[in-house]
């Protein structure tokens, strides 16, 4: 089932490096890869489309791995 989350786009520097969604209403995710590039740069508003993939890990460990379906950045 598809959610939609409005929110920043946060790069998280750490292992390898990891891309994070942090929502409006406080929650993060992290974004699952690959994901498209333009979505990835830090401190971008957006509203994202996207599947929350309980079948995935990650090192990371931010939140719950969101997949991206669709997205549209936000103006401010």
């Amino acid at each position: 089932m598809s959610i939609k989350i409005e929110g920043k786009i946060k790069s998280a520097l750490f292992g390898m490096g990891a891309w994070s969604l942090e929502a409006k209403n406080g929650e993060v995710y992290e974004i699952h890869q690959p994901a498209p590039s333009e979505l990835l740069h830090d401190g971008l508003q957006v509203e994202v489309t996207g599947t929350i993939r309980d079948d995935v890990m990650s090192i990371a460990m931010i939140g719950p791995v969101l997949a991206v379906e669709h997205f549209s950045i936000v103006k401010l």
